[in-house]
């Protein structure tokens, strides 16, 4: 088929190029060198080396464009055609905190494809002949009673594994009861109180991620930088067209079973005295159990919805530790001789690490009765940092010091942990379960013959030559080598 050189607008029906602004009902374009006519009122011209578009006159003597319920049609599709992969590609949607961090650093954590976990209902986990007990699967919390944080391996410091607990919510109590003859100060006193699940069960919601500089990407970006970040994350979705909105563009983002969240950035390291001052934050006393701890207050960088989400009614607050005021722990722990330091802990319960073991929890499971809100067991139930695989059920307890050697890990150092006295640590969401069985079925420990007990406390141990600089690597694969054996006796605060 040969091309067209070149399109030619000439007068139909005997009317002269004269008339062609007048009201004329049809033109033709007909090439000067063949007798093809071309009915048309817009000509697409193609020529051997060039492209074009003639628009018909037409357009402007009938004031628009004229096309027919097909024609709309088929224009629509078109342009829903090309709009679809755009949209797909580059969602219209706002930035999150994320995509800013993303540039220059990496996201930390096991994804949950890859989790350790994922088998832990498995009976692959129980004790193997010959084989000692290994590490399955390290978790941090970098905020209290928020999602843990799955990892491969970390530091171990004398407070815990590293960012394990950093920070802790609260809220403002009022002294309530108070007493007939109180003065009028001792009843205006308001305290900050930590806040947990047992308390506030929408926290197991609140996802926290932690971001660590990539030095790679730093380079690419010809930047320095040693700062770490949380992005602290809860669903939430606005009224009405608002929350439309925030729907949509939360699936355009991450996918068809995204909710729309808010989300909150927080520094990992401890503030300097002019960050501390430029953005408002306080120095305040938190209770926490029993205790009272002097930590800074970083209120200001809560949204008012995380309050409504999580159905606080008393103003809430988040506090950092302090790294030089931590919680010295004398309870049951190691005494300064023993462990060569004083043992210190920051916003966990009592004590700075916590171990279980997956065939404990699984014979710990069968006993316990299981319903619609109750199908398995998690070991995340109870909120451990070191899970273990191939322990004898509830062998566990027996055992006052450990060392973890390196085993298929690829680390070559040991790491050692002394066991202090139990302390339960449950994380309960259920109504009743597995608290109820934990009292009837577990009360093994006879000063605290009223709690039930799962699992461990440990508080870690490091060779004198490392002087202060004390700090051990603790990986998945590691094997467990119990140096002592004993009894434990739970004492209370």
């Amino acid at each position: 088929m040969p091309l067209i050189d070149e399109i030619y607008l000439s007068p139909a029906c005997d009317r002269s190029p004269k008339d062609k602004d007048k009201d004329v009902s049809c033109w033709t374009s007909t090439n000067p060198t063949s007798n093809t006519t071309f009915d048309s009122r817009i000509f697409l011209v193609i020529t051997t080396n060039r492209k074009r578009i003639v628009m018909d006159e037409l357009l402007q003597a009938r004031g628009g464009l004229d096309l027919d319920a097909s024609s709309i049609f088929l224009l629509s599709i078109t342009i829903l055609a090309f709009l679809i992969p755009v949209v797909v590609i580059l969602p219209p949607v706002g930035l999150q905190k994320a995509d800013a961090l993303i540039q220059t650093h990496t996201k930390a954590g096991v994804d949950g494809s890859k989790s350790n976990l994922k088998k832990q209902f498995s009976a692959e986990h129980s004790p193997q002949a010959n084989e000692p007990p290994k590490l399955q699967s390290l978790v941090i919390y970098p905020v209290k009673s928020c999602k843990g944080i799955e990892l491969t391996r970390s530091k171990v410091l004398p407070s815990g594994l590293e960012f394990d607990r950093l920070f802790t919510f609260a809220q403002l109590k009022s002294p309530f009861p108070v007493s007939l003859n109180s003065s009028d100060d001792e009843k205006s006193q308001h305290k900050w109180e930590f806040i947990t699940q047992r308390q506030f069960s929408r926290l197991a919601n609140v996802t926290v991620d932690l971001w660590l500089p990539d030095e790679m990407k730093l380079r690419k970006q010809s930047m320095k930088s040693k700062e770490a970040f949380l992005v602290i994350r809860f669903p939430w979705k606005e009224d009405g067209w608002r929350g439309l909105y925030s729907t949509i563009t939360a699936k355009l983002q991450r996918g068809r079973a995204a909710e729309p969240e808010i989300e909150i950035l927080l520094p990992v390291d401890f503030p300097s005295e002019a960050e501390i001052k430029e953005n408002g934050y306080t120095f305040e006393n938190v209770k926490i159990w029993k205790e009272t701890v002097n930590a800074l207050n970083m209120e200001r960088e809560l949204p008012s919805e995380l309050q409504r989400y999580l159905g606080v009614s008393n103003k809430l607050g988040i506090f950092r530790i302090e790294p030089d005021q931590l919680r010295e722990v004398y309870r049951c722990a190691p005494t300064k001789d023993e462990a060569g330091y004083q043992p210190v802990t920051g916003f966990q319960d009592a004590y700075p690490l916590h171990l279980m073991t997956l065939n404990s929890i699984q014979k710990f499971s069968e006993e316990v009765p299981k319903d619609d809100d109750l199908k398995e067991l998690d070991v995340l139930r109870f909120r451990p940092n070191i899970i273990l695989s191939g322990a004898e059920a509830y062998d566990e307890e027996t055992w006052k010091q450990v060392r973890f050697k390196p085993g298929s890990s690829g680390l070559y150092n040991d790491a050692s942990c002394k066991m202090p006295n139990v302390d339960p640590d449950t994380g309960i969401r259920h109504p009743s379960e597995p608290d109820k069985s934990l009292r009837a079925k577990r009360a093994v420990d006879e000063g605290a013959p009223l709690n039930g007990c799962l699992g461990m406390q440990l508080t870690p141990l490091y060779d004198a030559s490392l002087g202060d600089n004390r700090e051990s690597w603790i990986a998945v694969g590691m094997t467990v080598e119990v140096e002592e054996r004993g009894q434990h006796v739970y004492i209370k605060q």
